[in-house]
């Protein structure tokens, strides 16, 4: 299975992230309007790879013929459902400037939460799951 793709998305994803940290850095009131356009942007990029794991990833590798990676799968699937839920909601509350502005320490609180737990599932997934998959289907 190639996942060239799933890969392509995290280093977008990821990019994204590192750009909103830099606005806020930059000062969250100030920077407002691009904080909000910026997880606008990044709240697109997170659905459709989500989407493409669970229409396409997750059950490729649960239907397939290797345990561990199914088992691997579905772990990875169940973890996620509440990471996907935490983002779209501090997106959902944090996608407009004035919201951002009106509040900057609580923006910059659920960010360091938030984003900080996508962060960390994507460096993990990164570093085990995805060499996981490409092993196998080298194996193959």
């Amino acid at each position: 299975m190639n996942i060239d793709k799933f890969k392509h998305q995290h280093i977008d994803i990821l990019s994204s992230i590192a750009r909103l940290r830099q606005l806020s850095r930059e000062g969250v009131a100030k920077n407002a309007a691009a904080i909000a356009a910026q997880i606008v942007q990044v709240s697109g990029l997170v659905k459709l790879h989500l989407a493409g794991e669970d229409r396409n990833l997750y059950p490729a590798l649960e239907a397939g013929g290797d345990p561990r990676l199914a088992h691997m799968s579905r772990a990875y699937r169940n973890e996620m459902e509440d990471i996907a839920q935490a983002y779209l909601a501090f997106a959902a509350k944090w996608n407009t400037a004035r919201q951002v502005a009106r509040e900057p320490d609580g923006f910059r609180a659920d960010a360091n939460l938030v984003l900080r737990r996508l962060f960390e599932r994507i460096q993990r997934e990164d570093r085990e799951f995805y060499p996981a998959v490409d092993a196998a289907a080298l194996a193959a």
